[in-house]
């Protein structure tokens, strides 16, 4: 019975992490370990609220760390190592608990929180568990974040060379926090309660990741917090005749570093340059998830109330309004602010903080300093997002139910009557939508009467999940109107979840004010026209582009990233590179890699390129326009940095033309949920592979492999580890010739091939992120762009996935083969004058130190999804990714074999893509189809040797050697490392 089960609840169990699905009776089981686990914080508040369970009286109680369990000497630090604490402190890091026992008069509800001193480099959040008497109360409780305050590393803006301002570096807070435990994704506005019963009680709390110093831990009663007709009833409610006015891009601190300032190119923005870019906003899309934190000073003459106001602008694209918690001096005035709605908008506005009414409220604040702290809140739309996430979990349920009774082909001359095989089905369905559709109307509510997109979309999502259950034998054929497709019911309401949990706002000015009129929030007509003509002539001059000028002396380095990337490159290469060697160095922006063709055409191009495909160097380096980096000194230390097998489509001959910059991988994601459900085991090798295909074919599942991401033409990417795992290659040893009809070759090409003809894996997939993310193809082999876009943008699957080694083929003494290619951006030196000053800065830019301290800022300054998948494996290795990802990366890393580089490299990669159309759309014999390409192959290689002067009519007057790994090892002085 168990196993049905699991069976019954498979797919897209949204917020739940990890392994975890629904037993029969209800209940949620932990696959791993298989025992309950709690129901959320949500149910639990209401089971307590039907048994009557609330708060107790005022109570407080704090328990030192000396008197904390389960720990030992080594954990307990002395005073004098506290950071000044002025208590002993514990220690606490890599999965240890600390325990301690609390004593109450009566049963009730409580709060519990912590001192921390936060430790390490704090990108990743620390994370730890609450159990009370040896059980977790609910699921929230498992997860529990210590936020770290973050600020400016300078007070000042600092300039770029074109005096533009740019964001500073940040750093955390170094300090003693006090919080209470909290719900992790912020979908509850008050902090986490936890029952006790009247008497002893053991509460423990477990690391899951990160390292800090544990101080005291409170238990307190439930804080109370006032409506605002007590808050202001008890003094003199005059507000002060002040206008004061705060700057949003200088906030004093914030709790994530990513938060960031923004530079407005609007007149209406203050302060503002026509001539040049200021940071003069705060926020926007980067203070968009609850939880995010910013806190700005106050400086008031005189004590007394004031009006809040913001100059903001909320133009979220859905058109739904946002919310902020609204704390002075770190607290909550009242309760009025715990949820304040600041409406969407086209245009600047100036938002005064008021009732529903319009009328102002008065907050008060003492003489002096005080703080005001808006933290970003999703709460509001908490019971949306709950009821979103029941009803995707239900029609994942019976989508599968479906999928199992009906089987993966459907027979469309077959009548269904699935009233008698799941009875109850239609009011399941009514059920559902009538849910939906109340929230519906508490979405309109609290968005002011005004309907958003998400609005829309529940109503769409309503609409079809009635008219499904108006004619519910006619599912089995519109599984795409329910749970499959980009416009079913499910996939409608998993963006619909994600877009209520954004809360962005974009601030440029706060005030503390009186009665007084406030500035207006927009420039006038005259001024917008004047400053739109003065634009349009300086657009003219763009100085940063690769079409600008460069002074004598200066390295000129085109690269091929966005701006953002550059920006901070060029700021690391003033703040450091130039003071310590003197070289003055010029970063362009280069929109388009095939700019550098036509410059080098013209000789007019840079002395260094970054971030260009790593085709681009072979094709300039074999028409003398590229130097070759073996010549330069401490090359072969350089070199050692990388993966050899990143260095072979970047040679020509016995020369290297460029350095690896980034580095892609293919690795094997699968989800965990699905698999374990299943019980499909994880597969090693292609053999595994296709044991496990029927079993995910039974319930419409497959697999994919990246040929099905690949449109009519596939890449050598797509193709190549095929030949090489079954130990075949591409090329002959002196490069005249391909050897893709030797008998390994044409088994890979044959297994790559009937994967889809015998084994049926999809034929064309556009997007595996979306079907991995709704369950369509739970396994398969992805990419670094895979890895980014789950990690950032489905956080619905967050802790279902993980990663695992490209499949490949068992060898004799039982290795396994896995190579695979890894393709992204190299480097390279251009001929010209300044080739040892471009080296210098290339070995500067390709080391450990600036490759983790670039990667480490981008995910500081910009947020967690700018990851940078340096091409350094010293340098990725410390990277703030999680440990076991990079171990898997890592360890592919090993088997990394790109497809090196021929003058007619193209026509065997676009053969072999043709062999496979022919094979698996024509049913054309292998071996006839690869024979037909070795012909068109061999008279293009002619062709083109000839045409670079290794052939000379028809006859070879030099090898052309392909570059092996064994041969980049020697090189480097590797070759005895293994």
């Amino acid at each position: 019975m168990k196993k049905k089960a699991l069976l019954w609840s498979l797919l897209l169990l949204l917020l739940l992490p990890n392994t975890i699905i629904h037993a029969e009776n209800g209940d949620l089981i932990d696959q791993s370990t298989e025992q309950l686990i709690e129901p959320h914080y949500r149910l639990v508040l209401n089971e307590w609220e039907k048994k009557n369970v609330g708060s107790t009286a005022p109570f407080e109680r704090a328990i030192s760390p000396t008197s904390f369990e389960n720990i030992d000497e080594l954990q307990l630090l002395n005073e004098s190592r506290s950071n000044g604490y002025n208590d002993r402190v514990v220690y606490w890091d890599n999965e240890q608990t600390v325990s301690f026992e609390v004593e109450v008069d009566e049963s009730g509800l409580y709060e519990v929180g912590f001192d921390y001193y936060p430790l390490g480099d704090l990108i990743m959040p620390i994370e730890g568990a609450i159990k009370v008497n040896g059980e977790f109360p609910y699921f929230e409780s498992r997860r529990i974040v210590f936020p770290v305050d973050w600020e400016n590393e300078v007070n000042e803006f600092e300039l770029d060379r074109y005096n533009n301002e740019i964001v500073p570096n940040q750093k955390p807070i170094e300090q003693w926090y006090e919080m209470k435990a909290t719900d992790a994704k912020h979908f509850h506005a008050r902090p986490l309660q936890f029952y006790l019963e009247a008497g002893k009680n053991i509460i423990s709390l477990t690391n899951l990741k990160g390292e800090m110093l544990l101080g005291s831990a409170y238990i307190t009663s439930p804080e109370q917090i006032p409506n605002y007709e007590d808050y202001i009833s008890e003094a003199n409610q005059e507000v002060v005749s002040e206008l004061h006015t705060i700057e949003a891009e200088h906030p004093l601190k914030k709790n994530s570093s990513y938060i960031r300032p923004f530079a407005v190119n609007s007149i209406s923005a203050h302060p503002y340059d026509t001539r040049r870019s200021l940071l003069n906003t705060f926020g926007g899309e980067s203070w968009s998830t609850s939880g995010d934190t910013v806190t700005w000073e106050i400086n008031v003459e005189e004590e007394g109330y004031y009006h809040l106001s913001f100059k903001a602008f909320q133009d979220k694209q859905t058109g739904a309004p946002v919310f902020r918690t609204i704390y002075v001096n770190d607290k909550v005035p009242f309760q009025e602010v715990e949820q304040y709605r600041l409406d969407n908008s086209k245009k600047w506005y100036n938002e005064t903080v008021s009732d529903e009414n319009g009328n102002p409220y008065k907050f008060y604040l003492n003489k002096g300093t005080n703080t005001l702290t808006l933290k970003a809140d999703a709460s509001p739309f908490g019971r949306v997002i709950f009821a979103i996430e029941d009803t995707m979990r239900g029609i994942e349920e019976l989508s599968l139910s479906i999928r199992k009774l009906t089987g993966n082909q459907l027979d469309q001359n077959r009548d269904w009557n699935l009233g008698e095989y799941l009875p109850g089905i239609e009011q399941l369905l009514l059920d559902w939508a009538n849910r939906l559709d109340e929230e519906r109307k508490y979405l309109n509510e609290i968005s002011g009467g005004k309907e958003s997109t998400e609005s829309v979309s529940l109503k769409i999502s309503v609409d079809k999940l009635k008219a499904l259950a108006a004619k519910p034998d006619e599912i089995p054929f519109r599984m795409s109107e329910l749970s499959e497709g980009s416009n079913s019911a499910a996939q409608l309401l998993g963006t619909l979840m994600i877009d209520l949990q954004k809360q962005p706002l974009l601030l440029d000015r706060i005030y503390a004010h009186g009665d007084e009129e406030l500035p207006p929030a927009n420039a006038g007509i005259f001024a917008r026209v004047k400053d739109s003509i003065t634009n349009f002539f300086l657009s003219f001059n763009r100085d940063n582009l690769a079409t600008s000028s460069v002074e004598e002396g200066t390295v000129e380095i085109w690269v091929n990233r966005p701006r953002q990337f550059v920006d901070l490159m060029q700021h690391m290469l003033d703040q450091k590179f130039t003071p310590e060697t003197g070289i003055e160095v010029k970063l362009s922006l280069m929109p388009d890699e095939s700019k550098l063709i036509l410059a080098s055409a013209a000789n007019s191009q840079p002395d260094l390129a970054l971030g260009i495909s790593n085709w681009l160097p072979y094709e300039l380096a074999i028409r003398g326009a590229a130097v070759d980096l073996r010549q330069f000194d401490g090359f072969e230390e350089v070199g050692r940095q990388f993966s050899p097998g990143a260095f072979l489509p970047l040679i020509v001959d016995d020369s290297i033309y460029a350095l690896p910059e980034t580095q892609d991988f293919f690795v094997q994601f699968y989800r965990k949920d699905i698999l374990n459900s299943l019980n499909i085991p994880v597969p090693d090798t292609w053999d595994d592979v296709i044991s496990i295909l029927p079993e995910l074919q039974r319930y419409g599942l497959n697999y994919y492999t990246p040929i099905a991401g690949a449109v009519a033409f596939k890449p050598f990417q797509t193709t190549a580890p095929y030949i090489y795992q079954f130990g075949g290659d591409l090329y002959k040893e002196d490069g005249i010739g391909t050897t893709i009809d030797s008998e390994e070759s044409l088994r890979g090409i044959q297994f790559m091939a009937e994967l889809n003809t015998i084994y049926s894996t999809p034929l064309q997939v556009p997007n595996f992120y979306n079907h991995f993310r709704y369950s369509t193809l739970p396994i398969g082999i992805g990419t670094f762009s895979e890895y980014v876009q789950l990690t950032a943008a489905a956080p619905e699957i967050s802790g279902w996935w993980d990663i695992s080694l490209h499949p490949g083929v068992k060898q004799e003494d039982g290795s396994v083969a896995r190579w695979a290619t890894g393709s992204a951006q190299a480097s390279m030196i251009f001929e010209g004058d300044m080739q040892e000053e471009a080296w210098e800065v290339l070995k500067w830019w390709t080391s450990t130190e600036t490759q983790v301290e670039y990667a480490r800022s981008l995910q500081t300054l910009y947020g967690p999804e700018y990851m940078w998948n340096t091409a350094n494996l010293n340098a990725f290795k410390q990277l703030p990714w999680p440990d076991d990802f990079k171990d898997t990366i890592l360890e592919q890393w090993e088997y990394l074999r790109e497809v090196p580089k021929t003058p007619y490299a193209y026509m065997v990669e676009r053969e072999i893509s043709n062999v496979w159309n022919k094979v698996v759309f024509d049913g054309e014999n292998i071996r006839s189809a690869v024979d037909d390409s070795v012909i068109t192959i061999d008279r293009e290689m002619r062709r083109k040797l000839e045409e670079f002067g290794y052939m000379e009519n028809g006859k070879v007057v030099k090898p052309y050697m392909i570059p092996t790994i064994e041969k980049v090892e020697r090189w480097l002085g590797t070759d005895n490392e293994n």
